[in-house]
């Protein structure tokens, strides 16, 4: 394995965890990215695609985390030309069960159904949320809204417009 000299590749128990497994654990010289190419590629593709969903969406910086997230989520999902077009999730976990949602667009306006019991027959139905993302638990879609101050995670969710262009940060 190859790493730079960051701190969290450096612990007595991830070191430990290294011999375990017989893995040779080589680093780079301190303040040369270039010498950690694929890591730092990866890392740049991330913060790329991160700061262009920010910007072109109007997501808040706050949202900066569910945003790499849902990038990370999305990349290890389509297929790679370095991988002969295989998927890099399929690669990495192949005993997992591949389900992948259908993408929805990060920071649309998202309509969620409620499904809570003891609703009557005049109870709201759904809640207008802004999309955040895909879980890792669960196959489903993060979804806040913001008039309950609370997180929806939903298999069952319709998107509409850009919600950050159109509708003032809270």
């Amino acid at each position: 394995m190859h790493s730079d000299n960051r701190c969290e590749y450096l612990s007595h128990s991830f070191n430990l965890f290294l011999v375990f497994h017989g893995i040779l654990h080589q680093t780079s010289c301190a303040y040369t990215p270039q010498q950690n190419g694929v890591a730092e590629h990866k890392n740049r593709h991330l913060i790329e695609t991160t700061r262009t969903i920010l910007i072109h969406v109007g997501v808040p910086q706050r949202f900066w985390g569910d945003v790499v997230l849902s990038a990370c989520y999305l990349i290890n999902r389509m297929p790679s030309s370095v991988l002969e077009n295989n998927i890099p999730h399929s690669i990495l976990f192949p005993r997992d069960s591949f389900h992948s949602l259908p993408p929805k667009v990060f920071g649309s306006t998202c309509i969620v159904h409620n499904f809570s019991a003891g609703l009557d027959k005049l109870s709201l139905r759904s809640h207008k949320c802004v999309f955040l993302g895909f879980t890792r638990s669960q196959k489903g879609y993060k979804c806040l809204s913001h008039s309950l101050n609370c997180y929806f995670i939903s298999a069952d969710v319709s998107e509409s417009s850009l919600y950050f262009k159109f509708c003032p940060s809270p």
